[in-house]
């Protein structure tokens, strides 16, 4: 059984990654009337989706009994106000980073994107190193230097990449371009910190969840406030939501369940693999579906 819910969960990384990272970007270069909607309000919503995701799968573990369920949360959330106020750090940088990705996406095509992230790989094993002190083998810090080889490869301008080039203007990639770095690094950092927290409290992976989302929420709604005020007062809150949108948010909300179930019956060496999946995956569909990335050599 465990087997089976190991792949399983291995194999849903894989579809939610890719088609996170596609549809989030087809949604954010799609041609249509009225205004387009919000990344801030969506980022909001996707964590409070998360958030009922999570109560849903402490319900079902408390038996599917409403008292046990509000003990559990009482007594794990209310009644331990300083372990809930560990997780404000890596939720605040986890918004912020959920919000840079929607500009990557924006200003970057789903290739370049993906490849590009994968300096988070780089960055969570330098704050593994410096806050786990966790040591690393000759293999892997091989495996770091290609990995970087491959980010500059996939950044070096070439001939037929031209006139992309005049269409996506050089200010715009650089904009894509520092939003994914400083994803990376915030990536990287709450990834490692929230990892900290896990292996130091006996807190289960959903109740940890239910405290990421709800500082997430707040954060996110203080962005949506301070960068999006005057156009939600003006055309309201879900302006320019559609199913494709829909999808976005629920793939987001998706992914940091995913995630728990890969840590819980899987590990990070598989999950490298669904990871590295992933990308091959929206690289060939970014080509022949979207065509908006035409590989060189």
């Amino acid at each position: 059984m465990s087997t089976n819910l190991k792949y399983l969960s291995l194999g849903i990384l894989v579809f939610q990654t890719t088609s996170l990272v596609l549809t989030m970007r087809y949604s954010r270069t799609l041609k249509e009337e009225g205004p387009r909607y919000l990344s801030s309000t969506a980022v909001v919503i996707a964590e409070l989706l998360k958030i009922t995701a999570c109560i849903l799968l402490v319900y079902k573990d408390s038996k599917c009994n409403l008292r046990s369920l509000n003990r559990v949360l009482h007594d794990e959330i209310l009644n331990k106000p300083m372990e809930t106020l560990k997780l404000a750090i890596p939720s605040g940088i986890y918004t912020l980073q959920n919000n840079l990705l929607y500009v990557a996406l924006s200003n970057l095509d789903a290739a370049t994107y993906q490849v590009t992230y994968q300096l988070k790989i780089l960055t969570t094993a330098l704050f593994s190193v410096s806050m786990l002190s966790k040591k690393l083998g000759v293999y892997q810090w091989l495996s770091l230097v290609i990995l970087m080889a491959g980010v500059a490869f996939v950044q070096w301008p070439s001939d037929s990449q031209e006139a992309a080039t005049k269409e996506l203007s050089a200010g715009s990639q650089f904009v894509g371009l520092m939003a994914v770095l400083i994803a990376c690094f915030s990536s990287g950092f709450a990834g490692v910190y929230f990892e900290k927290i896990l292996k130091e409290t006996k807190q289960s992976v959903w109740i940890r969840n239910i405290q990421l989302g709800f500082f997430g929420s707040i954060f996110g709604l203080m962005g949506v406030y301070i960068y999006d005020g005057e156009l939600v007062s003006k055309n309201g809150f879900f302006q320019g939501y559609n199913q494709l949108t829909w999808i976005v948010v629920i793939l987001q909300a998706l992914g940091g369940l995913v995630i728990a179930a890969v840590i819980k019956y899987a590990d990070n060496i598989l999950k490298g693999f669904a990871t590295s999946l992933s990308i091959i995956l929206s690289t060939l569909i970014s080509y022949f579906w979207l065509q908006d990335f035409v590989p060189t050599r």
